[in-house]
């Protein structure tokens, strides 16, 4: 039965609807054991991970299983997952910027999705400012394309090495192409933070996928023990196979960003993870072909009106060169940029490199990505380079099992 006093989220594919708050589920304990922050239904029109935390975690609940530490399943955009749409006003997966943050806070007057942002940001406040522990936040997402289900994490060493505990493919750079993801800002305050997206928005193995991916995620943040979770092997067994064995760690090399009343048209058929080859013809632009500059992979094809990315390309990651940039890191190599001309540091505290694109144009964008590099703004003259690991929270997370 649905309340009138929450919001009523359907499910296509399970043909059911669920009345939820903003704080689907709450279960507290110790302030310095890890703490895990689920979110579900940033976009509307992405339900599965609602579904799927009722059914996980609601288990939890009934089964009374024990919690080593916190378990939050926080509902995204109610007003836009009651709709099942995308978003009402503005995309509420692109607005967390520390800019837009601030701004959010000085308005009197705000939109759906400004609503929407307030009320989260202040739950983490609340969360954050209580937890002494090791803190982890998963965003459960769906495309618009079939696709495997898979991992996207900013790259710093403590997002990839918990994400390796997953048997599913990880995509890395994803920031660098898109301007305020909500993991974007939760990772530039140093958490563990990662995007899971389970499968294509309307497909029921979406939902089991997330399933699955959570009751994972809960083992490997020791929040719940492995012996616990009854299905823990199955629940492995079926992401491996649902990803085809494929956990390979990939990088963003190229995305197709839709300018302001583009008329876009992806190829029909194409789905994540498809290889692709130079030459081939992958969408319409304003009636004209896009064809592919690279032999690689597509990734995150739009299928849906709404969404300003058509497409992205992705290609593997020599394992050699990710132990390389492990290896560097911890050696602090970074420090060395700056002897080289037109490379500065942007900021007192060390964080951003400040790069003169004439005089350090010979610097490839993979070198800075070695080192934990990702631009984020670029002018006609310089290229800015935020460095996460500079900001990632290591000590807090230096005994977890996952981080030996």
């Amino acid at each position: 039965m649905i309340t009138k006093d929450k919001t009523t989220v359907y499910s296509k594919p399970l043909k059911e609807s669920i009345a939820i708050d903003r704080m689907m589920f709450k279960f507290e304990g110790n302030d310095s054991a890890p703490t895990m922050v689920f979110f579900g239904g940033v976009h509307g029109n992405e339900t599965a991970g609602v579904f799927a935390l009722r059914e996980a975690l609601g288990q939890i609940e009934q089964d009374k299983i024990a919690i080593h530490g916190s378990i939050y399943a926080i509902a995204g955009n109610l007003k836009a997952l009651e709709k099942g749409q995308r978003f009402i006003d503005t995309d509420l997966n692109r607005m967390w910027t520390l800019h837009q943050i601030n701004a959010l806070k000085q308005k009197t007057t705000l939109n759906v999705e400004e609503q929407e942002q307030l009320e989260i940001y202040r739950l983490l406040e609340d969360i954050l400012s209580s937890k002494e522990g090791p803190v982890y936040f998963t965003d459960l997402h769906t495309t618009s394309s079939k696709t495997l289900p898979f991992i996207t994490i900013n790259d710093a060493m403590i997002n990839r090495k918990f994400s390796l505990m997953f048997p599913v493919p990880i995509v890395l750079g994803i920031e660098e192409y898109l301007e305020g993801p909500l993991l974007s800002y939760i990772n530039e305050l140093g958490y563990v933070s990662l995007g899971f997206e389970s499968g294509q928005h309307y497909q029921k193995n979406a939902v089991l996928n997330s399933i699955a991916f959570i009751n994972l995620a809960l083992v490997f943040s020791g929040i719940v023990k492995q012996d616990d979770v009854p299905d823990y092997e199955k629940y492995k067994d079926y992401l491996t196979k649902q990803s085809k064995n494929i956990s390979n760690i990939f990088e963003v090399i190229y995305l197709h960003n839709l300018e302001e009343n583009e008329s876009f048209e992806m190829q029909l058929g194409y789905k994540s993870f498809e290889p692709i080859k130079k030459g081939n013809v992958l969408a319409l632009s304003n009636n004209k072909e896009i064809a592919s500059k690279y032999n690689a992979r597509i990734f995150m094809p739009l299928y849906q009106k709404k969404g300003k990315e058509g497409f992205f390309i992705i290609r593997k990651i020599n394992p050699f060169f990710l132990k390389l940039s492990q290896v560097l890191r911890h050696c602090n190599a970074e420090n060395f940029l700056t002897v080289f001309p037109g490379i500065t540091w942007n900021d007192t505290n060390q964080n951003t490199l400040k790069v003169n694109t004439v005089i350090a144009k010979y610097f490839a964008k993979p070198i800075f990505h070695l080192l934990g590099y990702r631009s984020k703004r670029v002018n006609q003259n310089y290229l800015i380079l935020n460095n996460r690991e500079k900001v990632s929270r290591t000590q807090i997370y230096k005994n977890e099992f996952w981080n030996k």
